[in-house]
């Protein structure tokens, strides 16, 4: 880890599973001396962004903890400190993370021993990168990923590239205004949607005013939980 970074470890806890993070102190930290995330397009304002764990990021853990992922190979996009992933991973699932960021890879090795668990599959993405060789998942996750309209159609096509047949996708939106266009590109596919409230949020400083949004499609019905909620 760099040093001319302020960096912060904290414990975050899931029922009886406790996850250890080491993330930045802030965001306001910044650390990119040979441009690398410059070049990627990262400028210096959102070079931090990935470094520090969002409301919605612990809104998505909270929720794929108390969710069927036995025998599912998962997918988290957008990982940033990858809290879900960290957590999938402490009960042996089979999760993937990814993210478009340079420094990820690095936070993510060091929480993954921070914790204890075995080595996390990771890959720097770019969703418009068409030479994906990720494979297709069964769960696809992420948190807080439709910033630019751009956003919209990229995501939609890359999650539709990536998804089993069979395939259910679990995304928290804080409210950026774009989920309904999102979720109809995402109709577009093949994906029926579903939206919902986090049932509690006590975990939060400040109450949640987005939605966890639920799309799925093909046969559905070895997952209960899922369809025990489509009418919300």
């Amino acid at each position: 880890m760099k040093s001319t970074l302020r960096l912060r470890y904290q414990t975050i806890e899931f029922d009886n599973v406790d996850i250890h993070v080491c993330t930045l102190r802030d965001n306001q930290q910044f650390d990119d001396p040979d441009d690398i995330a410059l070049k990627l397009g990262i400028s210096s304002a959102t070079w931090p962004l990935f470094g520090v764990i969002w409301p919605s990021s612990l809104v998505l853990a909270h929720y794929i903890g108390n969710h069927q992922t036995a025998g599912k190979r998962i997918l988290e996009i957008g990982c940033g400190m990858a809290l879900s992933s960290l957590l999938l991973n402490q009960r042996n699932d089979d999760i993937t993370a990814t993210d478009y960021h340079p420094e990820v890879a690095v936070f993510l090795e060091r929480n993954t021993q921070l914790n204890h668990g075995k080595a996390i599959g990771y890959q720097r993405i770019d969703w418009a990168d068409d030479t994906s060789d990720l494979g297709l998942f069964d769960i696809i996750i992420g948190s807080d990923l439709l910033y630019e309209d751009e956003h919209i159609n990229l995501l939609a096509d890359f999650i539709h590239k990536h998804s089993n047949s069979t395939c259910e996708v679990i995304l928290v939106d804080p409210g950026r205004g774009r989920k309904n266009k999102f979720s109809r590109r995402m109709e577009t596919h093949g994906f029926r949607f579903s939206q919902e409230k986090p049932e509690r949020t006590d975990y939060l400083e400040k109450p949640f005013k987005g939605h966890i949004l639920r799309f799925w499609r093909g046969d559905m019905q070895s997952s209960p939980s899922l369809l025990a909620n489509t009418s919300s």
